[in-house]
């Protein structure tokens, strides 16, 4: 028989007592009432003692059936966070996953863009060095071509000069109707534009004969000069540029004859108000220190309008961005070509100045280039139009190829629900079909049979189950 733990305390606290009593009994036996009467009063010591220790033993008793408990909720709390924990480190992984491909995305996405950005800037440079080496190379083919030129009757007016400009505009809008040639193209259509300006060159040393000095003249025929270059460049007065803008400001009045609009919101200015009476004379001279003594005054005409141009700081007007740099247009090619032989230094002096020297085959090559700019810039936004609108049709693909998933899904499930409904129809040895059809063995009248291979099959569905209840 075992003892619980209540009998063992008793036991161990009853033991000194019961000892104690015995050897009192037995060597005390006068003092047998007083020792009883002790012992009485220390049994009900005793008892009251473990009677204490039975209300502790309860307590500590619940106080383990309670931890019991709490552990067991701990426990379950713990396999709960545990499941939790699993969760949520999947979805944190997903969610890393998720980031790391759109960062690859984004960063392919910058890259591409970076590139475009830096191919461009590449064009824009490189079209820069083409342009300043195509002036060079114009400007010494035409100091060769015109160095043994002299004056020449004028065999034709303005209605033939206009008609061959005409002519220039067609081949110069074929010639730039492929962007995939464009180089080649403006290699071609400086060769017509040379052999043109010789005529053209021709034409305008008559001109110039004809007018005798005469300076509104002049005026109004180099500005006729410049608005027909500008026009057969092929840009659009109003939409690429202006004629005659006014700007008031402190310093006065100021009024350049043209204004080109530039990519970026940047503008040229071009100015044709340049005196050739001097040019003239040098032309009809007699002797060679008439010659002399006009080419002289030629070059200080054009120095005076370089200076003069150079102090109108046309750059500084409010509203424009200009370069500080100003084109100033002389309408006839030889003129310039004289000046830069008697003063190879004039060239120089005017870019020091900021003042470019132009000519009608120079001006219109550099018009070109301009043309050639916007078409790059309209290019551009047309790739950026595109590339939106390519990403518009994707979103709209994904979306229908959702759609088109989420149909297939539908269309499985009501396959499988039909074919389900269609089996509780003819399968098994009671389905549905068999027996409407033996209504019809047992005489019921109806309107229409049933059709014909839903009866086969549920007939075919019976004897397959009556051959294998067989075996």
């Amino acid at each position: 028989m075992q003892l619980t733990l209540e009998q063992f305390y008793f036991l161990l606290i009853a033991l000194p007592s019961l000892l104690t009593g015995l050897i009192v009994y037995f060597f005390t036996a006068a003092n047998r009432n007083r020792i009883i009467s002790a012992l009485e009063e220390k049994n009900s010591s005793i008892t009251d003692q473990f009677q204490h220790a039975e209300k502790n033993i309860a307590v500590r008793n619940q106080q383990i059936i309670n931890l019991h408990t709490n552990n067991q909720e701990l426990k379950n709390n713990q396999n709960t966070l545990k499941a939790k924990y699993v969760v949520l480190e999947k979805e944190c992984y997903q969610l890393k996953t998720e980031l790391k491909t759109s960062q690859i995305s984004h960063l392919k996405e910058r890259q591409y863009t970076d590139e475009k950005l830096t191919q461009l800037e590449i064009n824009k440079s490189q079209l820069k060095k083409d342009f300043e080496l195509l002036a060079q190379q114009i400007l010494k083919s035409t100091q060769q071509e015109f160095s043994t030129e002299s004056k020449n009757g004028l065999e034709l007016f303005l209605s033939p000069f206009r008609q061959q400009i005409n002519d220039f505009k067609h081949k110069v809008e074929t010639i730039h109707s492929n962007d995939l040639k464009q180089r080649e193209e403006l290699k071609t259509e400086l060769k017509h534009l040379q052999d043109l300006n010789l005529q053209m060159t021709n034409e305008a040393h008559e001109l110039s004969t004809a007018l005798k000095g005469q300076k509104k003249m002049q005026g109004n025929w180099g500005e006729l000069i410049l608005e027909n270059v500008l026009d057969r460049s092929g840009l659009q007065i109003d939409k690429d540029y202006k004629r005659e803008v006014s700007f008031n400001t402190e310093k006065g009045r100021f009024r350049p004859d043209v204004i080109v609009y530039l990519p970026d919101n940047k503008h040229l200015v071009i100015d044709s108000k340049v005196s050739l009476n001097a040019y003239t004379r040098f032309v009809n001279a007699q002797s060679e220190l008439e010659k002399s003594q006009a080419i002289k005054d030629h070059i200080q005409a054009i120095s005076a309008r370089i200076k003069e141009l150079s102090d109108k700081n046309y750059f500084d007007l409010p509203g424009l961005k200009s370069p500080e740099m100003v084109f100033m247009f002389i309408p006839i090619e030889s003129a310039f070509v004289e000046a830069i032989r008697a003063d190879e230094n004039l060239f120089q002096l005017a870019i020091e100045q900021q003042v470019l020297v132009t000519t009608p085959t120079t001006l219109l090559t550099s018009l070109n280039i301009i043309r050639q700019l916007w078409r790059f810039e309209d290019q551009n936004k047309h790739t950026a139009k595109l590339a939106d609108q390519a990403g518009k049709v994707y979103n709209q693909l994904r979306l229908f190829l959702e759609s088109m998933e989420s149909l297939g899904t539908q269309l499985d499930k009501s396959r499988s629900t039909y074919e389900t409904a269609m089996r509780q129809f003819i399968s098994g040895k009671g389905n549905l079909v068999k027996r409407v059809e033996e209504f019809q063995k047992l005489g019921v009248s109806v309107k229409k049979e049933l059709p014909p291979e839903l009866v086969e099959k549920a007939s075919l569905e019976l004897d397959l189950i009556e051959l294998k209840d067989d075996f």
